[in-house]
């Protein structure tokens, strides 16, 4: 029956998916991450002994690889966890006609080496842009080889709010692509990043599930443009204070994206709020993973409800799009 399936996909298989929608490429979703690492080569038998989960998907339906980027749903009016049951994360609730059924599989996934620090990025082929994008890890404790993926076992790590594809960072020939900065600390083994991307568009939502190993190297992609080496502090912060080291992430005609890493002293802190102060006025289009607004040349952000507390020496970050040309500002933390 497999040598029959196999014949059948090779007669039928497109050249490459459709030019729409999108998908989380790093950490690689799993649908994309199989039709990544086998899209070229999806008759090879090897598949089932070196990556025994993708070969499952591809028997239950390739065109939910070959359509990589079609795995939404509609009208769900933002209700997420009324439109999705608990053991569908993965197909966004049997989605399609049940064509991604398969991501909700339970099993040994190829899983991304990453470390407590690392970003989320989000390929949006057909430049809809964001109502929203949210990003969550499982808990501690959770084991994706032997658990199916439930609402309760996600905490919300980091978020993008609204951001016209003109904003997105990293303008493609084939589409644009933003990354959501995550930052952890004390993670380690097996771990699954869900990411819902709102589109603004329509009321269409995108779901993924990308598989992680926390302890590895960061698997971040490089950005378009090398960033300005930032100097480390020259001495730590106080016991319950903290630091704020900001960096140009990337750059684009008209505008630039800055991400500022917050890091707390010898002691533990329950809340932050960093300043920035420019040369001159700045204007803030959006923000994420912190509240941040300009008012003159001084940005002022302040924890989001999941990122305030930090322990003793570990890290978080936050991000923001201005319009103009980069300026490096002086950037002081503190506790709230």
């Amino acid at each position: 029956m497999a040598g029959v399936l196999i014949a059948a996909v090779a007669l039928l298989a497109p050249s490459g998916p459709a030019s729409a929608h999108g998908n989380v490429t790093g950490p690689a979703s799993r649908n994309y991450g199989c039709y990544e690492r086998w899209g070229s080569k999806f008759q090879d038998p090897a598949m089932a002994t070196l990556d025994p989960m993708c070969w499952q998907a591809w028997q239950a339906d390739p065109n939910a690889m070959w359509n990589w980027n079609g795995l939404f749903r509609e009208g769900v009016a933002g209700n997420h966890q009324a439109a999705i049951p608990d053991g569908q994360l993965c197909s966004a609730g049997h989605t399609q006609s049940g064509r991604y059924n398969a991501m909700d599989a339970v099993g040994d996934w190829q899983a991304a080496n990453i470390g407590n620090s690392f970003d989320v990025r989000l390929f949006d082929g057909a430049r809809h842009g964001a109502d929203y994008i949210w990003v969550y890890v499982t808990k501690p404790g959770f084991d994706p080889t032997t658990q199916a993926l439930k609402w309760s076992d996600l905490e919300k790590v980091a978020e993008i709010g609204n951001t016209p594809a003109a904003q997105w960072p990293e303008q493609l020939s084939n589409g644009v692509a933003i990354s959501a900065p995550v930052r952890l600390s004390g993670r380690s083994g097996r771990a699954m990043v869900y990411t819902i991307w709102q589109a603004s568009h329509l009321d269409q939502s995108y779901y993924f599930c990308s598989d992680v190993n926390f302890g590895g190297t960061t698997t971040t992609p490089p950005p378009t443009t090398p960033p300005p080496t930032t100097p480390p502090p020259t001495t730590p912060p106080p016991s319950g204070a903290c630091s704020a080291t900001y960096s140009v992430s990337s750059q684009w005609q008209g505008g630039y994206q800055g991400t500022v890493t917050v890091t707390a002293g010898s002691a533990a802190i329950s809340g932050w709020r960093v300043t920035l102060t420019y040369p001159s006025a700045v204007s803030v289009q959006q923000g994420w993973n912190a509240t941040v607004s300009a008012s003159g040349s001084t940005v002022t952000a302040t924890n989001a409800s999941y990122n305030g507390s930090l322990a003793a020496g570990a890290s978080t970050s936050f991000g923001f799009i201005n319009s103009g040309a980069p300026a490096t500002p002086t950037a002081t933390c503190g506790t709230t």
